[in-house]
């Protein structure tokens, strides 16, 4: 679709400002019917992308990171500026988009693709799975839906999967996190977490799914050209490439883990009929109707007799004579809020609860109240909210009297909190229940295999480390770890030398926190490096329950220089000057 510039247009805060001449270029060599490259029609036929974009060129997301200017921008920053939330990525989103540029960096290292690139075309596409709403396993809690492909202001794809990924059995629509069309799906669709499916709808999947697919035709992303190319075959608009640069450059910059479901989500489309990824047109605004004349009433027969006004004139108000007061409000008339049968509220980290809160609200008389407005509150310091995200929801009983509240969904925080339920404008006493989110535990980690980890001075190590966790001898999914290289056995502090992770900018980390287990209870650590100290090392890695695994790293000495000296040889060196 043509490229749309709008209110927030700010392209000149672009990394290196892209050239129009070369983003023209660039465009065209993606535009339908377009001649391949020839490199790209040397590349073999499973590793080239089809005709198009991944996306159908559909809308998506053109809100611009804050900028840090002492000119104020045209058109507001989300969230006013606030650096430090956009900055936020959902735990879930951001491991995803690692562990794809892990796979890639083992399977294409010469595509050189950066996570943050992933995170780019994530918050470009979907907001970042819309701030973050995922499950445990990394799937969507609702499907992430573009809008129809018909052509209507959009490019025009007829159904190519019978509905199975965008429920559309007319036309075809993007889909997931990623926002991949289904028939790109189908060939670049992937299992990036292992559970035996490839769900455009989950995050680990999509993420690896768009990292091949970003390092087709043997692209080396870390060549300006090669990247742009890449982005443009995702999206064939000069302005979604330089949205993506611009987040690409600003989640270089530094990043921070939130909670899932914590994410900040963006609000400007490049199509604004479609206000948010997945959602539905809005309905035209309801016109206020125009004020009726109603007529008084007809005199009641009784008018003139006793127990009438005498005279047939209207009444005073409450009286029956057409004036009468209005009903007061329904929640006025709630005398008691009790409990509608909720049950225990409890949920591991990162879970929906299975139980909804419930209440009744009745009169003195004991009947029930309907139409009474019931506010639901989440109090205490936890992260869980109410599906959406919100920490309260005003809830209208039904006939019966009975609100039900949304669907709890747990953070990542675990612990005690309340949930409170009043009624909205009345003095009757609220209800308390106690909810707890137990943190995942794991009582057992162990090696998925037995080979010895050995690393050269300076080099990174063969293989990494793989463990899988148990609790009770059952698989332990989402559970937090911990890995640490210790000084020693007795002394679990972080070591200052040997073995090592590296941060994103290459710097030494020993100590590594936020990693979770797969839906399998299987976590591979990132790479480890050698530094040039030899000798053994460990690396301890523990799990909340009780988890705990020591793994023995060596690094070994250095090899001798194997180059003979001169004066160690009995004839000269190739490259002594003869002797005087």
């Amino acid at each position: 679709m043509a490229p749309v510039f709008g209110r927030r247009l700010r392209r000149g805060t672009v990394t290196a400002a892209v050239a129009a001449a070369a983003v023209a270029a660039l465009a065209a060599s993606q535009a339908p019917g377009a001649a391949i490259p020839r490199d790209e029609r040397a590349a073999g036929a499973s590793d080239t992308p089809p005709p198009g974009s991944a996306t159908g060129d559909s809308p998506y997301f053109t809100d611009l990171p804050p900028l840090q200017s002492p000119v104020p921008p045209t058109g507001a920053p989300p969230n006013g500026g606030d650096k430090d939330a956009e900055a936020g990525l959902p735990a879930t989103v951001l491991d995803a988009y690692k562990k794809a540029e892990s796979a890639l960096t083992a399977d294409r290292p010469g595509c050189n693709l950066p996570w943050q690139l992933l995170a780019a075309i994530g918050k470009v596409e979907s907001g970042q799975a819309g701030g973050g709403r995922v499950d445990a396993n990394g799937t969507t809690l609702k499907p992430i839906l573009g809008p129809v492909l018909n052509g209507d202001g959009f490019a025009k794809i007829t159904d190519t999967d019978k509905g199975a990924y965008d429920g559309d059995r007319t036309h075809d629509r993007a889909v997931g996190p990623m926002q991949f069309i289904p028939s790109t799906w189908a060939t670049w669709g992937q299992d990036g977490n292992s559970d035996g499916k490839k769900d455009p709808n989950n995050i680990y999947d999509a993420a690896l799914a768009a990292g091949r697919y970003l390092c087709a035709n043997d692209r080396d992303l870390s060549v300006e050209a090669d990247l742009h190319q890449a982005i443009l075959s995702y999206n064939r608009s000069t302005e979604y490439l330089n949205t993506v640069l611009s987040w690409l450059e600003y989640y270089r910059k530094g990043t921070h883990e939130v909670p899932d479901g914590r994410g900040v989500l963006p609000d400007d489309r490049s199509d604004t009929r479609y206000p948010s990824v997945g959602a539905t047109p809005p309905p035209p605004p309801v016109q206020p109707k125009a004020p009726s004349y109603t007529p008084p009433p007809k005199p009641r027969p009784d008018d003139g007799k006793p127990g009438g006004d005498g005279g047939g004139k209207p009444k005073p108000p409450g009286d029956g004579g057409g004036h009468e007061k209005p009903d007061p409000p329904a929640s006025v008339e709630v005398d008691v809020l009790a409990n509608a049968g909720t049950g225990d509220l409890v949920a591991k980290t990162g879970d929906a609860f299975a139980e909804r809160v419930a209440v009744r609200a009745e009169s003195d008389k004991g009947d029930a109240v309907p139409k009474a407005k019931v506010k639901f509150t989440v109090v205490g310091d936890t992260d869980t909210r109410f599906d959406g995200g919100a920490r309260s929801a005003v809830v209208t009983t039904d006939s019966s009297g009975k609100a039900t509240a949304p669907v709890l969904e747990a953070g990542e925080k675990a612990g005690k909190f309340t949930v409170r339920a009043t009624v909205v404008n009345s003095r009757a006493t609220g209800v308390d229940f106690d909810a707890e989110v137990a943190e995942r535990r794991a009582d057992a980690l162990a090696r998925t295999s037995d080979k010895a980890l050995v690393g050269a001075p300076g080099k990174e190590f063969a293989d990494q480390v793989e463990v899988k966790a148990t609790d009770h001898g059952k698989v332990a999914a989402g559970v937090a770890v911990t890995a640490t290289m210790i000084k020693s056995a007795t002394d679990a502090t972080a070591n200052d030398k040997g073995p090592c992770f590296k941060d994103a900018d290459g710097k030494p980390v020993r100590t590594l926190k936020g990693l979770k287990t797969g839906p399998n209870g299987v976590l591979k650590l990132p790479k480890m490096y050698a530094d040039d100290a030899p000798g053994t090392y460990l690396l301890r890695i523990v799990t909340p329950g009780g988890g705990t695994l020591t793994v023995e790293l060596k690094v070994t000495a250095p090899e001798p220089d194997a180059t003979p000296s001169p004066t160690a040889s009995s004839g000269a060196s190739p490259s002594a000057s003869p002797s005087a």
